[in-house]
């Protein structure tokens, strides 16, 4: 069974006080660089993966898109999403990423944030993306980098005082699940290494365009205690892929 921690209450409760669920796409720290990686949406066709409470969609939509449909696992998120949307153009089904089977060439985008490190299996998905791409589509997403996913603990190394010392790295060469700690309740996330998304896409036939590791901006380093933490190491990752036409 594919994993839905979000439709466990306590941890749905949890996620909806974040500040990007409560603030939307402002709300998260990597928005600022991931916008930059999305192409011109204006009368396009957007498939996003893992659209949470929709705030990609319907962005989209702002953007002027013709349509878009916002694939998830939790019936709680989805509930959310079309609690916030009124828009006839953006739909939203029940599914896991794993199972999506649409039209080939059906999207001119296809977007995620920070969903495929959930899924066991990239390189599906990435040939199940290339397929429902449009020759000259793009696709973007987002995942936790590798050096936040490689240990179990995804923590600082703290001294006795609590003052954060490093940020650990180990076991980066050896993929696959890790069992850690979110919103205080267990969740399994799949580690895989720079090189394997970037092998993964290659073999699925996209074209790697932009590759950005998350910085926060400096409004952020301004308005958030310890903010400035985050520039010792990438939290995120993001890629922006084309596929070629011919």
């Amino acid at each position: 069974m594919k994993q839905n921690k979000y439709d466990n209450p306590n941890f749905f409760a949890a996620y909806a006080q974040m500040p990007r669920s409560i603030k939307g796409l402002e709300g998260a720290g990597e928005w600022h660089m991931f916008k930059e990686l999305i192409p011109n949406q204006k009368n396009k066709n957007i498939l996003d993966l893992g659209c949470g409470f929709g705030w990609h969609c319907r962005y989209a939509r702002e953007q002027q898109a013709s349509s878009v449909i916002g694939v998830d696992i939790s019936e709680s998120m989805l509930k959310k999403a079309r609690e916030m949307t009124n828009d006839p153009l953006i739909s939203y089904i029940k599914m896991p990423i794993e199972e999506i089977s649409f039209q080939s060439s059906q999207f001119d985008v296809v977007i995620s944030s920070l969903a495929f490190h959930y899924i066991e299996s990239f390189k599906l998905i990435c040939e199940k993306i290339y397929e429902c791409l449009k020759p000259g589509g793009t696709f973007v997403f987002s995942v936790e980098h590798p050096i936040f996913t490689a240990r179990d603990e995804q923590d600082w190394y703290y001294d006795e005082q609590g003052n954060r010392l490093h940020w650990p790295v180990d076991n980066y060469q050896i993929e696959g699940v890790r069992e850690t700690t979110f919103l205080n309740e267990g969740v399994t996330k799949y580690h895989r290494t720079v090189s394997t998304y970037i092998n993964d896409l290659i073999d699925a036939g996209l074209t790697i365009n932009a590759v950005k590791e998350s910085v926060p901006s400096g409004e952020m380093l301004k308005s958030i205690p310890d903010m400035e933490d985050e520039n010792r190491r990438p939290m995120f990752l993001m890629f922006s892929t084309e596929k070629k036409k011919g």
